[in-house]
């Protein structure tokens, strides 16, 4: 019913349905503005709660896990050469730089010889200890690398002139609140980054990849950027010969 009334949208992933709210219809804005006002019953909330830590949790084990095989499972959807040179293209020029999940390291190259500082910040100190492997392999030093969430990033307010988030928000269990984090630590008429998955189908992805969301719609992630503050940049999109898509996003802090 409220698909129907154009409340809310859905999509299928194989027995499941899965709802959100419609970002179609600008004139509900101030109805959902409204319903986020109102206070949530104390065991509603904990749930919530709940959820989000166990997915949170789930993610936390993957890369401890399996970040000796990380190149291995990315390279199952997505290598860095796919969407790493196009998202260097992107980069404005500016003093610091924070990149949220820098994986094996590649793109803090990218970063270092372009900005004065440089920080990576990343969930698993697994893999934050290849991205500084990487980095002494290669003997980059203006990079300061911080073990926590984009938490961190909020705590230092207007301190980055590009933020760069490369396929990790389908990691995430809550990306709308990665997104509020970031712009927090943006500084005005800086930049945020962001190579992304397409929604797709391809449902074994959750165990072979540690993926929480099977990618995203363009407007989805639009809408979060939005609710946070940020405003639509430049777009670069891209097909695979595996069946997925590539979205890389730019959006800008006023």
């Amino acid at each position: 019913m409220l698909a129907q009334a154009g409340l809310v949208s859905k999509r299928r992933e194989g027995n499941n349905l899965f709802y959100r709210r419609s970002s179609d219809n600008n004139g509900l804005q101030p109805l959902f503005a409204g319903l986020d006002r109102l206070s949530l019953r104390p065991e509603l909330a904990e749930a919530v709660e709940q959820v989000a830590r166990e997915r949170a949790e789930a993610s936390r084990r993957f890369f401890a896990d399996y970040g000796n095989r990380f190149r291995e499972q990315q390279e199952l959807i997505a290598g860095y050469e796919v969407y790493g040179p196009q998202v260097a293209q992107l980069l404005n020029p500016g003093a610091a730089a924070l990149e949220v999940g820098p994986g094996e390291g590649e793109f803090l190259a990218e970063l270092t010889g372009r900005f004065e500082r440089v920080t990576a910040l990343d969930l698993s100190r697994t893999m934050l200890e290849r991205a500084q492997q990487f980095a002494g392999e290669r003997q980059l030093q203006n990079i300061e690398f911080i073990c926590g969430d984009t938490r961190e990033a909020a705590a230092r307010p207007q301190s980055a002139d590009s933020i760069v988030v490369n396929m990790v928000l389908h990691h995430t269990p809550e990306p709308a609140q990665i997104l509020q984090d970031l712009q927090a630590a943006l500084k005005p008429n800086g930049q945020l980054l962001v190579a992304e998955l397409q929604d797709h189908r391809q449902d074994w992805a959750r165990e072979a990849c540690g993926d929480l969301w099977l990618g995203f719609a363009p407007e989805q992630l639009q809408g979060w950027a939005e609710d946070a503050g940020l405003i639509n940049g430049r777009s670069v999109y891209s097909a695979l010969r595996n069946g997925f898509q590539i979205q890389i996003r730019e959006f800008l802090k006023p």
